[in-house]
C-alpha cells in the first residue's frame, strides 16, 4: 500500500508537470501567432509608407513643373501689363504734345 501511494503521488507530480508543459506550449503557440500577425501588419505598414513616399515624390515633381509654369505666366503677364502701360503713356504723351 505504501508503494502504491508513493507511485500514485509520483504519477500525480508527473501529470502536473505534463499539464504545465502543455500550458507552456499553448502559450508559445499563441505568442507565435501574435508575432506572425504583427509581422504581417508591419509589412503592410511598410508598403503603405512606401506608397505614400512615392506619392509625395510624384507631387514634388508636379509642383516643380507647376512652379515653372506659374513663373512663366507671371512674367508674361507683367511684360504685357508693362507694355500696355507704356503704350498708354506714350499715346497720352503724344496726344498732349500735339495739342
Amino acid at each position: 500500500m505504501v508503494k502504491a501511494t508513493a507511485v500514485d503521488h509520483r504519477l500525480d507530480r508527473i501529470e502536473e508537470k505534463i499539464d504545465k508543459l502543455v500550458e507552456a506550449i499553448i502559450s508559445i503557440a499563441r505568442a507565435e501567432e501574435k508575432i506572425i500577425t504583427l509581422s504581417s501588419f508591419s509589412k503592410q505598414q511598410a508598403k503603405q509608407i512606401q506608397d505614400l513616399i512615392n506619392r509625395i515624390e510624384e507631387l514634388e515633381a508636379s509642383v516643380a513643373k507647376n512652379t515653372n509654369t506659374v513663373r512663366l505666366v507671371n512674367r508674361t503677364f507683367w511684360l504685357v501689363m508693362s507694355s500696355a502701360i507704356t503704350a498708354i503713356v506714350a499715346m497720352m504723351f503724344m496726344n498732349s504734345s500735339s495739342i
